[in-house]
């Protein structure tokens, strides 16, 4: 999410519609259902394209945070195949038109205004929404003439890009391991075998390997010594329930910019009661894990030499 300019205090509307509870609320919708919003790579079209990171067509920069899965969502209930999103405005711009009858979907951003308190003046946040229209919805889209995404890379035991972006990390990755962890007494990732990773009827055992680790590298960035992210001390507690979205929201943001088809737990029914039960109590709680893991990819972004 972006912040914009200080402003004056916002009109009450903003005040009156909670933009938290129904973010949560469209998150909550898609989990009962079964479905995890932030593996939106599973869309494809009939030639085994995959959906990336969605970007703003105005500025061409990636959406962050909770906007990604929430564009993600909408690509799902709607079928969007198309990264681009924009405002009305932004379209217009750009001598484009929204197909009559389309509906927008909500993007939300934090903005911040002036109010006097205790005698000083302090920046107030709140949260603002917006409402973008994928390339889909336009009156000049056609699906036949549409020029997909990029391609499913190779599934081979080895993704070059991935190997070098983990690799300049330094992260300490120990291999054999009979299940995924990390360590954060010894600062250190586990990780199975990349032959023990098998392929199911959603996912290759590629794709399932480095999801895997990409998560558990979104664990790592949370250390002490690094992001100090606080970690649950027991599974089921809202602490850990936390950290393991933020870990999940990673690792699906990491694979769709690797053009990774994402995988999850292979328990994550018992993950998503767990993060049912916080979401029904707490509407801050998804907003808050997606940003989480924005900042966590930015962070290993950072340690990439370009």
């Amino acid at each position: 999410m972006e912040n914009t300019t200080t402003q004056t205090e916002p009109t009450k509307n903003y005040f009156t519609r909670d933009l938290y509870q129904e973010v949560t609320d469209t998150i909550i919708k898609q989990l009962e259902a079964g479905t995890l919003p932030w593996h939106a790579p599973w869309i494809g079209d009939s030639c085994g394209n995959v959906l990336g990171l969605p970007k703003n067509v105005s500025t061409n920069k990636k959406y962050q945070g909770i906007n990604i899965v929430l564009l993600w969502t909408a690509s799902i209930e709607n079928g969007f195949f198309s990264t681009e999103w924009g405002t009305f405005k932004q379209w217009s711009e750009k001598e484009e038109f929204i197909r009559k009858g389309e509906k927008g979907s909500t993007i939300v951003y934090y903005d911040t205004f002036e109010k006097e308190v205790d005698g000083e003046i302090k920046n107030i946040p709140f949260l603002k929404s917006s409402v973008v229209f994928n390339r889909c919805q336009l009156s000049s889209f056609k699906q036949k003439e549409h020029v997909y995404g990029p391609s499913l890379p190779l599934l081979v035991e080895s993704v070059d890009l991935v190997e070098e972006f983990v690799a300049n990390t330094q992260a300490v990755i120990e291999y054999g391991a009979n299940m995924a962890s990390y360590n954060r007494v010894t600062d250190t990732i586990h990780m199975p075998a990349m032959e023990q990773f098998i392929s199911t009827d959603r996912t290759t055992a590629t794709e399932a390997y480095y999801s895997t680790l990409l998560h558990e590298l979104t664990h790592w960035s949370g250390s002490p010594t690094r992001m100090n992210r606080v970690k649950g001390k027991k599974f089921g507690d809202d602490q850990y329930a936390f950290e393991e979205l933020v870990a999940e929201f990673g690792a699906a943001f990491l694979c769709a910019d690797f053009n990774i088809t994402s995988s999850s737990h292979a328990d994550h029914a018992d993950y998503i009661d767990g993060w049912l039960s916080v979401l029904k109590r707490n509407k801050h709680f998804l907003v808050t894990a997606a940003s989480e893991a924005s900042k966590a990819v930015r962070y290993l972004q950072a340690l990439q030499p370009n």
